[in-house]
């Protein structure tokens, strides 16, 4: 049965056809405007395209500061090393000539590399790197570990204290840890000489783990926050139902929460890593009250020997860069054994 209306329609164009009058209105065009008085509009592929410019140029915006501080802190520094590294200072004439810079090629690398102090440097700071490293990744990692648990009442007094040590910049805490090992004007020294305990912090055998100290105490409340926010993270439906399976808190915290952190863990030590093979304002500032630390006693104060003391800049810049390689290949080695580790555990799964 027909609808009326479609009747009546339909008579209308019929007789304008037949009048030759204009119609007004088609069959086709009636199914895609869905009917009489219906519109459908058209997809604005214009609009489109607008919205997608506006994205990228949110992105570009966003990241616009961080390509700048990446190409002005450390390519073009980079750069620079690299091409100083190539380049010495020469003087003709038996030393009496006009100075000026020549192209020396692997002059300077070669001369890093088969220089015993510099070595010396290296070896010295990767013994430091494996005395610090541990003790501050597990020792933040405790403290992190006894806050979420619990059971050190006043926890915010308690984060408090433990991270203000980091609030001091590295030359203060080494000048007050300084005055603290020097022998005659130390409280310390001194209370340990009333019972009879003699100790030279800054001997032979106590100079690096001296060291070592002010470093812990300058970063351990540093990584202790950021294990602790890790570990606020944690479900703790996940907590509840190791108790509830009769798990104690010394065997929670070490195998429900301390796996759940495990990539908080990989990224303090890669960057307690990266700083510690820097090694320098603690030892400078020791070195002006003890013979034990001599100025090339880390990599970074002997590119600081070489270019303010020495004024050998291509020395320094070649330095500079070698210690930048050990600290890629370093970090690169770490990485790939953290991602080896996790699919072999994915896989065991």
């Amino acid at each position: 049965m027909s609808n009326p209306v479609s009747k009546r329609l339909a008579g209308s164009l019929t007789t304008r056809a037949t009048a030759g009058g204009p119609t007004t209105a088609t069959a086709p065009a009636l199914a895609a405007t869905g009917g009489p008085g219906r519109t459908t509009a058209a997809p604005a592929r214009g609009g489109r395209k607008s919205a997608r410019r506006r994205e990228l140029g949110a992105a570009g915006v966003l990241m616009t500061p961080f390509f700048v501080l990446l190409v002005t802190v450390f390519l073009i520094p980079v750069a620079t090393a690299v091409w100083l590294s190539f380049f010495s200072d020469d003087q003709p004439g038996l030393g009496f000539g006009p100075e000026r810079t020549v192209f020396a090629g692997l002059r300077s690398y070669t001369a890093v590399l088969t220089d015993p102090t510099f070595l010396g440097g290296l070896g010295t700071v990767v013994l430091y790197c494996v005395v610090y490293i541990p003790l501050l990744v597990i020792g933040a990692l405790v403290l992190a570990l006894l806050l979420d648990s619990g059971v050190v009442r006043l926890r915010s007094w308690a984060q408090l204290g433990l991270f203000l040590p980091h609030a001091v910049p590295g030359i203060i805490a080494a000048l007050i840890w300084l005055y603290l090992y020097t022998p005659g004007i130390s409280p310390v020294i001194e209370l340990l000489g009333r019972a009879d305990i003699t100790v030279d912090f800054l001997g032979v055998h106590t100079v690096l783990p001296s060291i070592v100290n002010i470093a812990l105490w300058s970063n351990l409340g540093y990584n202790m926050v950021v294990f602790y926010a890790a570990l606020q993270a944690v479900p703790r439906e996940v907590i509840e139902a190791s108790v509830v399976d009769g798990a104690g808190p010394v065997r929670t915290a070490l195998q429900v929460k301390t796996p759940l952190v495990r990539s908080s863990i990989v990224m303090v030590a890669m960057f307690t890593l990266i700083f510690a093979l820097q090694l320098f304002t603690e030892p400078m500032l020791l070195s002006q009250s003890t013979p034990m630390i001599s100025s090339r006693f880390s990599p970074s104060m002997y590119i600081y020997d070489a270019a303010f003391t020495r004024n050998n800049y291509g020395l320094a810049a070649a330095a500079s860069v070698v210690l930048l390689l050990c600290t890629i290949a370093l970090s690169y080695g770490v990485t790939r054994w953290t991602n080896r580790v996790n699919a072999q555990e994915e896989a065991a799964r």
